[in-house]
């Protein structure tokens, strides 16, 4: 697309929201602070680099087997770059303590140290790449349905040593780069029949929780992500929504709503204005659900849009970490990237220019008819020609244009894998 055609039309956007007291230099400016956390575990089917690593396990399933995913850490490393450099703006990588540079050496899980995500530290800092981490409880011998809430004492503590270590690690990030690293604490503790241990299952998780989060951390900050249920653990999830809300609003903490761990008829962005009352911040994992949890690439669909216009209608942007979550082996891995990115990027534009401000004065009016018309009338607002501007302002592709270089990565690159 031709530079002037962009910038004529972003002029005309620019006026059209101007009448709608809207400043689109504003939103622009937001929209470079808006940073994604993108997850590092959609270029290779959340393999990791364990020596000893086996199938993904742990209510989690990763589906396809498109040619080229990446095979190590330099094939990882290249292929984030890569989809980062289609990406307007600046963002993080969310690494999972599996994907350690772990060299050929065998490291179990309760020995994991900074010393083996190092060379992350050093090729983010090198990169401008800040970095997010989460502890893995997942695809391990001692996995089994129960983790954290495991009545076995030694299984227990190996995953409570385990997931102590990842957040002396994710400290050790936060110091290095000069920025709280997010870690997120996921467990897929549950059971696929019939219990009547609801009660000392959540007694242990909470116990366990006690004690990991004993240590003050200066330099990270703790998020906990509940979940309606897993893959062979359909009956009964340990770490619930209501279990982890009632832990974070009573502990500080920030819980994680990942969209796809939801009941299909439950909307995760009303849950932003509920959870802010009582919590400090929130993280997101958005993914797309269909049906139950099968992290599809994100899209500009109903439900993301409605989540980031929750945040920015809440006046939240600050207080909200925005982090992606999804893994499809089905189609090329550098295009799931960018397409979930900058679908998540469109979303917040679009939020950032509705005048919610005046819509919410109508409101408060009672002027309903008012306030359905011109939200109406939003969705048919060029919007796109702003999201537009902010591609060519830094300097990625625009439009269609990325599909080329991925096409043209896949020719050289990950077609010789």
């Amino acid at each position: 697309m031709k530079t002037e055609q962009i910038n004529r039309a972003y002029e005309l956007a620019k006026a059209r929201y101007a009448d709608l007291g809207i400043d689109t230099e504003k939103v622009l400016e937001q929209l470079q602070n808006f940073h994604l956390s993108m997850h590092c575990w959609q270029a290779d089917d959340v393999s990791g680099f364990e020596v000893q690593a086996g199938a993904l396990t742990g209510g989690i399933q990763s589906t396809g087997n498109y040619p080229g995913k990446a095979r190590n850490i330099d094939e990882l490393r290249a292929d984030v770059l890569k989809a980062k450099s289609l990406i307007p703006g600046t963002h993080r990588l969310n690494l999972h303590e599996i994907y350690g540079d772990f060299k050929g050496k065998v490291v179990d899980r309760d020995e994991v140290t900074v010393e083996y995500f190092q060379s992350w530290i050093d090729w983010a800092r090198e990169n401008d790449t800040k970095l997010d981490f989460n502890s893995t409880s997942f695809s391990h011998p001692k996995s089994g349905n129960l983790t954290l809430a495991n009545p076995d004492k030694g299984i227990r503590d190996f995953w409570i040593e385990h997931t102590k270590r990842c957040r002396d690690i994710a400290n050790a990030m936060g110091e290095a780069q000069g920025d709280a690293c997010i870690m997120n604490l996921w467990v897929h503790d549950g059971c696929k029949d019939q219990s009547v241990n609801h009660y000392l299952y959540r007694k242990l998780l909470k116990e366990s929780l006690d004690e990991i989060f004993a240590k003050e951390q200066p330099c990270m900050k703790d998020c906990i992500e509940g979940k309606l249920f897993g893959i062979g653990l359909e009956s009964f999830t340990v770490g619930s929504h209501d279990f982890y809300t009632a832990y974070a609003a009573k502990n500080n903490k920030i819980p994680t709503i990942d969209t796809g761990h939801y009941h299909p008829t439950e909307s995760p962005a009303d849950k932003v204005s509920a959870l802010l009352q009582f919590v400090p911040e929130l993280m997101l994992h958005v993914s797309r659900p269909i049906r139950w949890d099968s992290d599809h690439v994100t899209i500009m669909d109903d439900a993301t849009q409605e989540l980031f216009s929750e945040i920015v209608r809440a006046g939240a942007l600050d207080r909200v970490h925005y982090g992606l979550d999804y893994f499809d082996g089905s189609i090329n891995r550098i295009g799931a990237y960018v397409i979930g990115s900058r679908a998540a990027q469109k979303c917040m534009t679009r939020a950032l220019l509705e005048p919610s401000k005046m819509i919410s004065g109508l409101e408060l009016q009672g002027k309903g008819f008012q306030v359905l018309g011109i939200l109406e009338e939003c969705k048919a607002l060029p919007w796109n020609a702003v999201y537009d501007e902010f591609c060519l302002r830094n300097d990625v592709p625009v439009g269609t244009d990325f599909i080329a270089e991925i096409e043209r990565y896949e020719a050289d690159v990950t077609s010789k894998r």
